[in-house]
């Protein structure tokens, strides 16, 4: 199948000729023909497959006669990230070459000003970012009473990043009877909700199976003995050293991370330069635009890069952290193998992401073969700590960031033993941890986390053993337990607050009288 069979105009072709293409792909073959017929169109494919050409095509098809009002847009693309949104305007203005249509980009980052003069003019095509949309509409700035196709791109990051509320809150703006082009990687349930409310029997295009890795995507393990950030680093830059790296993308799964190993990489003789969401839209532009050019060889990243994001010549991506969602694996591996080139990914597998890559193989039905590294010794040869001590050692987190990253990521289930150690030693644990965690200082949280048990133990043997001598009367037990009921509580969040803030609150400061009320206190009361 060629273009000219979908039904495209001469002017389309030519820009499509011009741009290097000559065959669609999979998902474009499927979706162009419907959506030139008006129907409603269900896209589903993995990133790297064409889906922004197989919406921006039939749009520009579509949108070729007419002309917009002022702050009445006449289709409306709807982008997760930036640069998500960044690479459909560019998309679009690389296809609507000779085509009288004028396009707005509304994204984050950006002055008001100059979109609003935009919008002032009228524009065929509103390409924007969920909030940067409705920060225009709430201002009365837009008017979405005019759109005629709505395009949503990557549904499946919208649900990750938390867009669903303001997603339904669009589809609502825009008039029932518009066309909708609906695309996305995966299918959870929250989006098989929006698609029976919204969508008005649309054809399903399905490219593959949902969240399979591509197979021309080569997928190596490098296991490393500990979850130290100074160990998982030198991994890192053994596997970035090997022959046949030219370029590659880095993820992290917390922003502060993406900073400071571009900052220990470019320390060690490779430069790196960071992304994430923090940063300026102006740096984040030029930082990708470098990226492309090859100015800048690699790119650490926080998952705002990991989707949609069409960098076709990406040799390696590196999985400094394994993600905690299997989907996320998916289309973090995504940025290389693009295009039909071949492609490498290796992710870095520390103790206690056991759980996290199961879930991966469950998903992407394959084994993923360990990578041994020159500079980085097997797991085996690793010394193991203590009995005693191994407990500690794999459950807990390298930084008190960590834990509370993991807290919030993990399930109810694989918090219990934390629980359980946090109950064991009341004060300690969090006494040692609070001076040592600085929001960008790593090994040092972690070092002193490690000698947190045996050190406290004397000290909670010293505090049980000074009250034991003197015993309450009985008639004086009534008000200690008066004491306590405060912080009975009466749901079990505060009595889980009160035991993860041991050693933190001045109700829990009682070493000195114990559970006991002192003699000179008993004949005042």
């Amino acid at each position: 199948m060629t273009f000219e069979d979908l039904g495209l105009s001469p002017k389309l072709l030519t820009a499509i000729t011009a741009a290097g293409y000559t065959e669609p792909t999979p998902i474009q073959a499927g979706a162009i023909k419907p959506a030139l017929t008006g129907r409603d169109v269900l896209g589903i494919a993995q990133t790297g497959t064409g889906k922004t050409a197989a919406f921006v095509l039939p749009l520009i098809e579509l949108l070729s006669r007419g002309r917009a009002k002022a702050r009445m847009p006449r289709s409306l693309i709807i982008a997760p990230t930036r640069e998500l949104a960044a690479q459909c305007a560019e998309n679009f203005e690389a296809y609507a070459k000779g085509q009288r249509l004028s396009m707005a980009l509304l994204i984050g980052g950006v002055a008001f000003g100059p979109q609003q003069a935009i919008l002032d003019r009228g524009a065929d095509v509103l390409i924007a970012t969920p909030g940067r949309l409705l920060d225009h509409f709430g201002r009365g700035k837009l008017l979405l009473n005019g759109v005629q196709i709505l395009v949503v791109d990557e549904a499946d990051r919208m649900l990750d990043m938390g867009f669903i509320p303001d997603l339904e809150k669009i589809f609502s703006l825009t008039p029932p009877r518009r066309q909708t082009l609906f695309f996305s990687a995966t299918m959870p349930n929250e989006i098989k909700s929006l698609i029976d409310r919204f969508l008005n029997d649309p054809i399903r295009v399905e490219v593959g199976r949902p969240a399979t890795a591509g197979a021309n995507i080569e997928q190596y393990l490098v296991r490393v003995g500990d979850a130290q950030p100074k160990t998982k680093r030198a991994a890192l830059r053994d596997a970035m050293s090997r022959t046949g790296v030219k370029n590659g993308i880095i993820f992290c799964n917390r922003k502060r991370d993406v900073d400071t190993v571009a900052r220990e990489l470019t320390k060690h003789g490779i430069p790196a330069s960071p992304i994430h969401g923090d940063l300026d839209q102006s740096v984040r532009t030029a930082t990708l635009a470098g990226f492309k050019d090859d100015s800048i060889r690699f790119l650490v990243a926080s998952d705002v890069a990991a989707r949609g994001l069409d960098i076709p010549d990406v040799s390696h991506v590196f999985n400094y952290d394994m993600p905690h969602h299997s989907d996320d694996y998916v289309h973090r591996i995504g940025r290389t193998g693009r295009a039909g080139k071949a492609g490498t990914s290796i992710t870095i597998m520390a103790p206690g992401d056991e759980k996290n890559l199961a879930a991966i193989l469950k998903l992407i039905r394959q084994d993923i073969p360990d990578l041994p590294l020159d500079g980085t010794p097997p797991v085996a040869a690793v010394a193991k700590p203590p009995a005693a001590g191994a407990d500690a050692a794999v459950e807990a987190p390298a930084t008190a960031a960590d834990a509370a990253s993991q807290a919030s990521e993990e399930p109810a289930t694989q918090r219990t033993p934390r629980g359980r150690r946090s109950t064991r030693k009341p004060r300690e644990s969090k006494a040692q941890a609070t001076p040592a965690t600085p929001a960008e200082a790593e090994t040092p949280a972690a070092a002193a986390v490690q000698p947190a048990a045996p050190a406290a133990a004397p000290a909670r043997m010293e505090a049980a053993a000074k009250p034991a001598p003197v015993t309450p009367e009985p008639r004086q037990k009534a008000p200690a337990a008066k004491t306590e009921s405060p912080r009975n509580p009466r749901s079990g969040e505060r009595k889980s607050g009160s035991r993860r803030g041991q050693g933190d609150g001045p109700d829990r400061d009682v070493v000195g009288f114990g559970e006991h009320v002192p003699g000179f206190m008993q004949t005042q009361g």
